[in-house]
């Protein structure tokens, strides 16, 4: 009978270990709760190789050494292979190779509610030549505010916002150089048909036509009582990334984990591929800043088309301190050959 109970216990450790690795393959990484547990990676892999540690040692004892040892090497396995899923997004200090004439540097920064100083943004976004500037929860006064710090600093932007009724984080705020040319705001609604649903993101067109569609982001938190709406904001900025050349960034309230499957021929999310984890850095939290980036959750990105190519990439956390409880992410983007 004991012999049954261990078998049914290392049967039910080896899918729940299966089940929190790779979510995906069992379709849950939308799901509560699962959607909340992988975008806690770097957590669940030390959670599991802690476990593995212990019953390693519990497998000293001969009456419980077969059924110990299973349990180690199935906890074993799945801190492998979630570890290496980090790796290969990448958890390095990431870095930014000089600017060229083509290139464009892609700055998002969630300042929580305003939390963060506009003379601190302005300076880290003119200090990291940004040509584009996403601040989701950044009200229009502050992002006039950085603008006008910017331009003191050398650096002009144009700024553009869009506000659902409600506090400071209801705002999102987008700054594009003029080197880019001339924007316009498409026009959206609060209902989310045109918008993400809780809280706004920006879309804006070049009004010639030519440059990229520029889609500063924020999707609501996939809190329980939200967790419709959030998948509803990750399919709309899906979608959104349906022209040759898009780049969006700011804050998705998501992890590459949770994209899986919204993505279109090999793409992460749409036709977008994530900046970060092509240049090093995609497995580096950026929220929140309460705890070690390695230990923190990706949910802020910087995506775009084919159309751009990311050559690096940053999440600086040398600004856990500015007030806000994410890290700025910058990439570097260049136009495909």
């Amino acid at each position: 009978m004991l012999r049954l109970l261990g078998l049914l216990i290392t049967v039910l450790t080896a899918i729940a270990v299966a089940i929190v690795t790779w979510p995906q393959f069992f379709r849950l990484e939308r799901t509560f709760p699962m959607a909340q547990v992988v975008s806690l990676r770097p957590i669940t892999v030390i959670v599991l190789a802690a476990v593995c540690v212990l019953f390693l040692f519990l497998s000293l004892a001969r009456p419980v050494r077969a059924f110990a040892g299973s349990i180690a090497v199935i906890t074993l396995i799945g801190a492998i292979a979630g570890g290496g899923i980090l790796l290969s997004r990448g958890v390095g200090p990431g870095g930014l190779p000089d600017a060229t004439g083509t290139s464009v540097r892609v700055m998002t920064w969630n300042t929580a509610g305003g939390a963060a100083d506009a003379d601190v943004i302005a300076r880290t976004a003119v200090a990291m030549q940004a040509d584009i500037v996403s601040l989701p929860e950044t009200t229009e006064e502050v992002g006039i505010a950085v603008a006008v710090a910017m331009r003191a600093l050398g650096s002009p932007m144009w700024v553009h916002n869009e506000n659902y009724e409600g506090w400071d984080a209801n705002w999102t705020s987008l700054l594009i150089s003029p080197g880019l040319g001339d924007y316009a705001v498409v026009e959206s609604t609060v209902e989310g048909t045109t918008n993400t649903s809780e809280v706004p993101s920006v879309v804006a067109m070049p009004v010639d036509g030519n440059g990229p569609v520029v889609v500063a982001v924020h999707a609501v938190a996939p809190r329980q009582a939200y967790m419709a709406d959030w998948r509803r904001d990750l399919q709309w900025l899906a979608d959104q990334c349906a022209a040759d050349s898009v780049i969006m960034a700011g804050d998705f309230n998501a992890t590459l984990d949770n994209m899986a499957r919204l993505g279109v021929g090999g793409a992460d999310l749409g036709r977008c591929h994530d900046g970060a984890a092509a240049t090093g850095t995609g497995g580096v939290g950026t929220w929140s800043t309460s705890v070690p980036s390695l230990l923190g959750t990706p949910i802020d990105h910087v995506m775009a088309t084919a159309g751009w190519v990311a050559t690096g990439s940053a999440v600086l956390t040398s600004l856990d301190g500015s007030g806000s409880d994410h890290r700025p992410l910058v990439v570097q983007l260049e136009p495909s050959p």
